[in-house]
């Protein structure tokens, strides 16, 4: 196996929940680097649609392409819009889909795309090339916009001081630069003893924002209950608290219904069917192995789930 820019998270524990069997159809929604995608098309004689918006890993897909004809396809668009992607190709349904969700280490690694506070790039985040950059929203957004998008999205409690510094400075000087940005933030949030960058919560605000991340998952949870067949597999590895919280009360929503009927009902009429079955109880978390070899895996958390042959409960409000 050749060398990849960055090492897939869970790789063996989502290839566990996935399954992959000669013949079936498996969606990589996140494709990045390919990690996922070499997997499952080396555990198994399937076909692998790989879905992703930033244009490098769709040019790292297209040489992918040639190592797996016929059996992996780079489609290049977002994960939300996943089955209208998939029915562009003449797909309807699929045996297992697969989400890391996030920006991936690779885009990070690059410092060009601005996504890292450790390396100065220009203040981008964006992970296609459309839309306003992490730039535009920090020089014109208002000051309390910013304090709600850095406390909504970073859970940073230094937002309002953080926003007061950041619409000051921009009166001064435009930010252009992340570490312009991530220097600015440090002289109102301390450093703390974990060794936690005082940038990090507001990075992570503004690139959760810049690239709807939140909206996008709520879409992608709802197109892949559409898009499962009865008996497909679910994986969905996610960073943070925020993502892990929408994907925990989306799968146990749909894998308990029974025991949560709708306040909206008569008395004694339950719920609809459950559209999951949760592969394990919680999420699944890196063996202590991979967590000393790959720092990025200690934040992660995987839930799985198995599609039933109930109806789709509908989008995600």
């Amino acid at each position: 196996m050749t060398d990849h820019p960055h090492i897939s998270v869970l790789l063996d524990e989502v290839l566990d929940v996935l399954k992959p069997a000669s013949g079936e159809v498996i969606v990589d929604g996140t494709f990045g680097a390919g990690g996922y995608s070499r997997a499952i098309l080396e555990a198994s004689d399937c076909k692998v649609y790989g879905i992703d918006r930033d244009p490098r890993a769709i040019a790292m897909g297209r040489v992918m392409e040639k190592e797996f004809p016929g059996r992996l396809q780079v489609l290049e668009g977002c994960y939300a819009d996943m089955q209208a992607l998939l029915a562009k190709v003449g797909v309807s349904a699929v045996d297992g889909i697969a989400l890391d969700i996030g920006v991936s280490s690779m885009q990070i690694d690059e410092a060009e795309r601005g996504f890292s506070f450790m390396r100065d790039g220009p203040l981008d985040m964006r992970m296609s090339a459309d839309g306003p950059t992490a730039a535009d929203v920090v020089n014109s957004e208002s000051e309390a916009e910013l304090a709600r998008i850095i406390f909504h999205y970073g859970e940073e409690r230094r937002s309002r001081a953080i926003a007061k510094v950041l619409v000051a400075q921009r009166q001064e000087k435009p930010f252009s630069t992340t570490l312009e940005l991530a220097d600015a933030v440090a002289t109102v949030v301390r450093p703390t003893g974990k060794g936690i960058n005082p940038a990090t919560r507001t990075f992570q605000a503004l690139r959760i924002f810049v690239n709807d991340e939140l909206g996008q998952l709520d879409q992608g949870l709802a197109a892949a209950e559409k898009l499962l067949a009865p008996g497909g597999r679910l994986a969905v590895v996610s960073f943070h608290s925020l993502e892990d919280r929408r994907v925990k009360k989306f799968l146990t929503e749909r894998s308990s219904a029974r025991a949560n009927p709708s306040r909206h009902l008569p008395p004694g009429e339950d719920g609809p069917a459950p559209s999951f079955k949760l592969v394990k109880r919680g999420a699944i978390k890196a063996r202590e192995v991979e967590a000393s070899q790959n720092p990025r895996s200690r934040s992660a958390r995987l839930r799985g789930a198995v599609r039933t042959e109930a109806p789709v409960w509908g989008d995600v409000a």
